[in-house]
């Protein structure tokens, strides 16, 4: 079947139409994103703290509709649309919601924290197989970090921390550099939300595969040296922790368009760069992991799968002929 996947991100807004069938890798056919930034677009004060703002509201109506348009085109025959963290935690989501549905006849879900770590798990054990034993699984978000961790598809512990590069990046810098103070302050507090619930993976030893998902780790395994995404999917890539702690001094130092023009990072993303690697870091240290895996699939790939695997077997499959 066509599906097309309508992912409301705290950055992005992207639709991913896909070619899926039980027992088959999803294959995608085409892609259309757009940078909303709806992390950006919280009201920071007054009466209406924490809601989205009109601003935000209308760029997410316009792009969803937008997106209708392209599934329709591509001949998706169905589609899933969720929202992730800047949704989800903004004081006005079920207005948000019920504005775009008004405009768009499109329902977006919103997804919980622990629902956004179990999707990308059981993408993550897919991609890699049985064969990576017990997995540790790392996504840096625009609004959240999600942490899942196990031996089977389904993960045995799961969470979601409000540590998401965009989020963290306005919570702290705001539009300058961040000083010595600021770096230190939230250096701090990333590292204690971290190690807070740490024992929920920690208890169950060594992880036998540590992997990571998501933009922000691409990131910055591009600038740690791993391959350029024209290489394709199936070339390894690892962010190591030492070439990550060296990396971190230089990247604070940088000014934002000299952020831009390092390799795999976006002028839209640059300003996101030093938090999402203070979280990164955090991670890898507290979790004692010399190194991360970087996963191409993430949390798209984790509800195509779902939704693969509760299709009855005989529409799972396209039909043979002969």
């Amino acid at each position: 079947m066509r599906l097309g996947v309508l992912d409301i991100g705290s950055n992005t807004g992207h639709l991913l139409v896909v070619d899926a069938h039980g027992g088959a890798a999803p294959l995608p056919a085409y892609s259309y994103k757009e940078p909303l930034r709806l992390a950006e677009h919280l009201v920071a004060d007054g009466p209406d703290e924490g809601a989205v703002s009109d601003e935000g509201i209308d760029a997410l109506t316009s792009f969803t509709a937008q997106a209708c348009a392209v599934a329709e085109d591509k001949g998706c025959e169905d589609m899933l649309a969720f929202a992730t963290s800047a949704v989800r935690d903004s004081s006005n989501s079920d207005a948000v919601l019920d504005h775009v549905h008004d405009r768009t006849g499109v329902r977006i879900s919103v997804l919980s924290g622990e629902d956004e770590a179990r999707l990308t798990f059981l993408a993550v054990r897919r991609w890699f197989g049985w064969s990576a034993g017990r997995l540790a699984v790392f996504d840096i978000g625009g609004g959240s970090l999600e942490i899942a961790g196990g031996g089977d598809e389904a993960p045995d512990v799961a969470w979601s921390l409000p540590l998401g590069a965009a989020r963290l990046a306005r919570q702290y810098f705001g539009d300058e550099r961040p000083d010595a103070d600021s770096l230190k302050s939230l250096r701090k507090s990333i590292r204690a939300q971290i190690a807070r619930d740490a024992g929920h993976l920690l208890r169950a030893g060594t992880p036998d595969h540590a992997a990571a998902t998501s933009k922000t780790f691409r990131s910055l395994a591009r600038i740690c040296g791993a391959a350029p995404s024209s290489d394709g999917p199936l070339v390894p890539r690892h962010l190591p922790l030492a070439d990550l702690r060296e990396w971190i001094p230089k990247l604070v130092a940088m000014k934002p368009e000299e952020l831009s023009d390092l390799p795999g990072v976006s002028s839209s993303r640059a300003h996101q760069i030093v938090p999402g690697a203070l979280v990164a870091e955090a991670c890898m240290d507290i979790f004692d992991l010399e190194s991360l895996e970087i996963c191409p699939w993430a949390l798209r790939e984790g509800l195509i799968l779902e939704r693969l695997d509760q299709l009855p077997t005989q529409l799972a499959q396209p039909a043979r002929l002969g």
